[in-house]
């Protein structure tokens, strides 16, 4: 990893140590408008109609989607890189690890308890540069053969701003979030084709792309992605 790739990532692991408890409040008071309006809901939806037995939430925060699921009938298990996110997970019952993205391995899966899943789902929470392609370079170790991985994030289109369409690092901002949150942490951006090859480069089958919006909005809310794994 690069120098200044290592500091960014390190950068956005600090932020999410300096703002556990304002995220935690803000999902537990229904804060984060565009989340209440569509992205939990399509989220919720996407996953549910792939009827997966078991379920790995990467960067799970402080659980509220393992939770949503489990309320469905799916067997969830949730990891995150912010011990702070995970204490509060725990306390609210489930299964919840500390564990770095690129320690996803199978090894380290079986000694914290995990099996490979039907399903694995990235929701917000791919933000770095290696961090992310630690998750999709790792997959076959978290995933069943032939099972999913299901991707949430900023639209590329709607997020790029008057910023050049091309790869590379961003500064953050909490535009649209309480004021308690401070800090924001940088974050890679990604064309819609590099999200496309980072999936089929890692062994899989791009089989769904879509675009939660609101009627009355001018750009999509997100992107979500559903990949099957193909080659294991």
């Amino acid at each position: 990893m690069a120098h200044s790739d290592c500091q960014q990532e390190q950068d956005i692991l600090s932020s999410w140590q300096v703002n556990a408890a304002p995220w935690e409040e803000a999902i537990r008071e229904r804060r984060i408008a565009s989340r209440e309006r569509i992205t939990n809901a399509a989220i919720v939806h996407t996953i549910t109609e792939l009827k997966p037995a078991t379920l790995l939430d990467i960067g799970c925060g402080e659980g509220w989607l393992c939770r949503a699921l489990t309320g469905r009938g799916i067997e969830c298990a949730g990891i995150d890189a912010t011990a702070e996110l995970i204490d509060m997970a725990q306390r609210q019952g489930g299964t919840y690890r500390a564990l770095d993205y690129s320690a996803l391995t199978a090894d380290q899966l079986v000694d914290i308890g995990l099996q490979p899943v039907d399903c694995a789902v990235c929701n917000f929470s791919l933000i770095g540069k290696e961090s992310t392609e630690s998750v999709f370079a790792n997959a076959r170790h978290f995933l069943k053969l032939h099972g999913y991985l299901v991707v949430q994030t900023l639209h590329p289109v709607a997020a790029c701003g008057e910023l050049p369409y091309v790869d590379g690092w961003r500064e953050g901002s909490w535009h649209g979030f309480p004021d308690s949150f401070r800090q924001p942490a940088p974050w890679y951006f990604r064309t819609l084709p590099t999200w496309q090859t980072l999936f089929t480069d890692n062994g899989f089958q791009l089989e769904q792309m879509q675009e939660p919006s609101a009627p009355d909005a001018d750009s999509p809310a997100s992107l979500i992605l559903v990949g099957r794994l193909i080659q294991g």
